[in-house]
């Protein structure tokens, strides 16, 4: 890593980063299956603090160049597994490209939640009580939360048992938290944070349940109320 330069401070720093590392993957400087280095060790390379580090990781995920597991670090992944969607996260930045994306997550993550209710397993609904917990129990929402939203996605996808909803769900889900951290501010606030669990929660109910309208109808609220909480107006019908 030695090798990586500090980067200007103009420039967009996340994905000069990612394109940087990105770079050392594709030059074979890590192999599938490698773990990249500490979020502190990259920070102090490229002389920028660790949120930008994790957004730079959050951009190679999205490109599926690695994969990040739980207090463990991120990992070059094998180049047949890599995605080929490709949406700039700086798109997600203006209000039209960013009401475009909610206006195809809604269509693909209701029919998701409705397909989870009748699909799910035991192991999907013990992964969304933990996605669900780490939501309730996050002192940093914008961390810990955000990370444990994303697991509960994630879960979600997988329990539809349709393995394209899991790539393009994950996908998404992933865009998703990039840009809530990039567009909220640090600290949220509670009120908010209260009702984004809740509208999980609600979620959550009507997947355990098997019901399948429920379920569909909780997460069209609650993608209504997420874009309306980034500035975005949906239709709600």
């Amino acid at each position: 890593m030695s090798s990586f330069q500090q980067l200007s401070r103009t420039e967009h720093l996340p994905k000069r980063i990612a394109e940087e590392i990105g770079r050392g993957i594709a030059e074979g400087r890590f192999a599938a299956g490698d773990k990249l280095p500490t979020e502190h060790v990259l920070a102090q390379t490229f002389g920028v603090s660790r949120s930008v580090v994790r957004e730079a990781i959050a951009e190679l995920r999205n490109e599926g160049m690695v994969e990040t597991r739980q207090g463990v670090g991120a990992f070059v992944t094998d180049p047949q597994r890599r995605a080929t969607i490709r949406v700039e996260q700086a798109r997600l930045a203006d209000p039209v490209s960013l009401r475009n994306f909610f206006q195809l997550r809604l269509p693909l993550e209701v029919e998701a939640a409705r397909l989870a209710a009748r699909h799910r397993t035991p192991t999907e609904i013990v992964a969304l009580d933990l996605a669900l917990d780490g939501m309730v129990q996050a002192r940093d929402w914008l961390d810990e939360g955000v990370k444990a939203d994303l697991a509960f996605h994630r879960a979600l996808a997988a329990a539809t048992q349709n393995e394209f909803y899991v790539i393009f769900l994950g996908f998404i889900a992933e865009k998703t938290s990039t840009t809530i951290n990039t567009l909220f501010p640090r600290e949220m606030g509670a009120e908010i944070v209260q009702v984004t669990i809740g509208e999980h929660a609600a979620i959550h109910s009507a997947v355990v349940a098997g019901d399948a309208a429920r379920a569909g109808g909780a997460m069209h609220r609650h993608l209504i109320n997420s874009a309306a909480r980034l500035g975005i107006a949906l239709e709600a019908g």
